[in-house]
């Protein structure tokens, strides 16, 4: 039973998960939340979850942000029977989750310390991608082509361009995203 999620490539996604207790049950809805990313936190390619309390006010809202290495993971957990049990449990103390996910560039940007995540503008997301492909080509022109520079053009590009990736992915970009929260995501809190 698919629950919204849109078959796509299997790439890493983020999911962000709002969901507001019924009145009375907030007790239980915290509950509930311990021990479903408990649960989620076991399942293969789960990547970790933030949980957002709502901030005071009207809005009673929680978002929960969690991340899986793999849509095909995310979809496991969505369909297995203890993610239906723990679905069934919910509906007894929240109203209907609002899901939304998302994989590719954006990800790059949800930042856990947000008091709401969201994507800043586009404009923004390419100034930041663009200064963490200038730092990485700029250094890895120093570094690694000399020392591949006798290698056939194909293979040194494949070579550079998968290095920038896993350097942008897991290092550049979740460096580059908290040093500009300020600017990316204003009013962020560190």
């Amino acid at each position: 039973m698919n629950q919204g999620f849109e078959a796509a490539p299997d790439d890493p996604v983020t999911v962000l998960v709002t969901r507001r207790p019924l009145p009375g049950a907030e007790d239980a809805f915290e509950d509930y939340l311990k021990g479903i990313t408990k649960a989620a936190s076991v399942q293969p390619g789960h990547l970790g979850a933030t949980i957002f309390r709502p901030a005071g006010g009207k809005d009673r809202a929680y978002r929960i942000l969690f991340r899986f290495d793999k849509r095909s993971n995310l979809e496991r957990w969505e369909n297995s029977d203890e993610r239906a049990a723990w679905r069934e449990l919910a509906s007894r103390v929240s109203q209907p989750r609002e899901a939304q996910v998302e994989s590719g560039l954006e990800t790059w940007f949800t930042v856990a310390h947000c008091d709401v995540p969201s994507h800043p503008p586009k404009v923004k997301m390419a100034l930041v991608i663009w200064l963490g492909i200038f730092i990485i080509v700029s250094s890895l022109s120093l570094v690694l082509m000399p020392l591949i520079a006798h290698w056939p053009m194909p293979l040194r590009t494949l070579l550079f361009t998968g290095v920038v990736v896993v350097l942008m992915t897991w290092v550049v970009m979740p460096l580059l995203t908290r040093w500009f929260a300020w600017w990316l995501h204003p009013g962020t809190k560190e």
